[in-house]
């Protein structure tokens, strides 16, 4: 099936797919469009890289790595990425970590000005430098409407400003549901995760304020 994106009903695929993960992901890979799952590998990350990939192993991932990420992390993107076949693009930002603290310090407090150009560095720019190369048309994420009140207000699908349909097939799954998905399946988890750009649990980074 495809389908031109001026021809999506909105606010009928979301009625009727009812966010349904499972039927999301089939939905929305049957559109037959370029598409891109972005990952920053935090926990239960596993569950959308497992649940796409079973359906288009070679899907690209794509991975903006903020060079902040524990150890374990960096690992876990080894373990992972291994385990599924994951077909992976990491995007760095344009200064190293050593080269952006040489000169601007450690990472700004979040009350910090200087914070917001810090995010922007790390990771909205290498973000629209992977849409501009990658130039996707269906963007999977995991985000979740239990991670921040702007995410509890998205739908499942949705059409950005720019014409590019984001798809959050876990959008209203809890950490149960999530738990539950990984233990069915066997998948290892990151215990040990950090965003700089975030700082807060519940706090956005702005990637799906900008999209």
């Amino acid at each position: 099936m495809s389908l031109d994106r001026e021809q999506l009903d909105i606010a009928q695929v979301n009625s009727d797919l009812n966010n349904d993960a499972e039927k999301i992901v089939e939905w929305a890979l049957s559109l037959d469009k370029k598409a891109i799952i972005t990952t920053n590998f935090r926990p239960f990350e596993a569950v959308i890289l497992h649940m796409i990939t079973q359906r288009q192993p070679d899907i690209q991932v794509v991975w903006m790595d903020n060079g902040y990420n524990t150890e374990t992390t960096y690992k876990y993107v080894d373990e992972i990425s291994k385990r599924l076949n994951l077909n992976l693009t990491t995007y760095l930002p344009k200064r190293s970590r050593a080269h952006r603290e040489a000169i601007d310090g450690e990472v700004p407090a979040l009350d910090d000005p200087k914070h917001e150009a810090f995010t922007a560095e790390v990771k909205l720019e290498p973000f629209e430098r992977a849409l501009s190369e990658l130039a996707p048309q269906v963007w999977f994420t995991a985000l979740r409407a239990t991670d921040t009140a702007v995410r509890a207000e998205m739908d499942a699908v949705s059409i950005n400003t720019d014409g590019l349909i984001k798809v959050a097939p876990l959008l209203k799954w809890t950490s149960k549901d999530l738990w539950e998905y990984m233990q069915k399946h066997d998948l290892p988890d990151n215990e040990d995760y950090f965003d700089p750009t975030k700082g807060e649990e519940h706090r956005e980074c702005g990637l799906h304020l900008s999209h």
